[in-house]
């Protein structure tokens, strides 16, 4: 095979590489193209033994924490009467908010790890937005429509929304629908609080990532958005945050309809 064909397929190879860590190229041959290629296959087989150790070691250590947290929950649970409500009360909180973080931290490199669902189902995305909206004192309205995918998964996507509409809706309404455009499942949960400045609006899926009035309050540890848009890129969909009707943010996610 010529020089400039073989160089090609490199060249080609080496961009494969960055949406596939498991891309190699072809050695072909015995001069400078067949050692850069050889070299090449080296260096990617070393970066994904790296990032592969990387995310045994983040799941790894967000189950150890488990453990420790289990025995301060109890401990606080076990404080004596001398210790007033009110730092019981915010222990019990830090905890729970600990505990939540570990759990995104694991389904995040769970999801990271496997580029493909375990399970694909039908799923009512009304009824399950629903199920979850009721738990917020909210009414879920649209049209039924059925995707196919991770029910867990899903319902973790919804209930993240809805956790960031109240957490940033202050006393205003919050609403989510369920439509079908175009084929498409379209999933909107909207609120009216201070909203997202459009500049952010894509930097907020980023993980970790929060707003100026987010770190300022200490609210949120900046994955739920960013697991939000992982959720339905796995399902072959897209999340965005647009600004809503009259103030404030609207989310909306699309999925493949059934």
């Amino acid at each position: 095979m010529g020089y400039g064909r073989r160089l090609e397929r490199l060249k080609v190879g080496v961009e494969r590489f960055g949406s596939n860590l498991g891309a190699r190229v072809k050695v072909e041959g015995h001069d400078e193209v067949a050692a850069l290629a050889a070299s090449f296959n080296r260096s990617a087989q070393r970066i994904e033994e790296l990032v592969a150790a990387h995310r045994l070691l983040l799941a790894n250590c967000s189950h150890e924490l488990r453990t420790p947290l289990a025995r301060i929950a109890v401990a606080a649970s076990l404080l004596s009467d001398a210790a007033d409500t009110k730092t019981r009360e915010s222990l019990k909180h830090d905890i729970a908010e600990l505990d939540q973080l570990i759990e995104e931290i694991l389904l995040a490199s769970r999801l990271d790890a496997q580029p493909l669902l375990d399970r694909h189902e039908p799923v009512d995305l009304l009824a399950l937005a629903a199920e979850e909206a009721a738990h917020y004192d909210l009414e879920a309205t649209g049209t039924p429509v059925t995707v196919s995918g991770d029910r867990l998964l899903l319902r973790r996507l919804i209930r993240n929304l809805l956790e960031n509409a109240r957490r940033y809706a202050g006393d205003g309404p919050i609403s989510i629908s369920v439509t079908v455009e175009a084929g498409r499942a379209v999933l909107e949960v909207a609120d009216h609080g201070p909203g997202v400045p459009a500049s952010e609006r894509e930097r907020i899926f980023e993980p970790f990532y929060r707003l100026e009035q987010t770190r300022e309050n200490g609210r949120g540890s900046g994955l739920g958005l960013a697991l939000v848009r992982q959720i339905a890129r796995r399902h072959g969909g897209e999340a965005v945050c647009l600004a809503a009707e009259g103030g404030g943010s609207r989310f909306r996610i699309d999925l493949p309809a059934a």
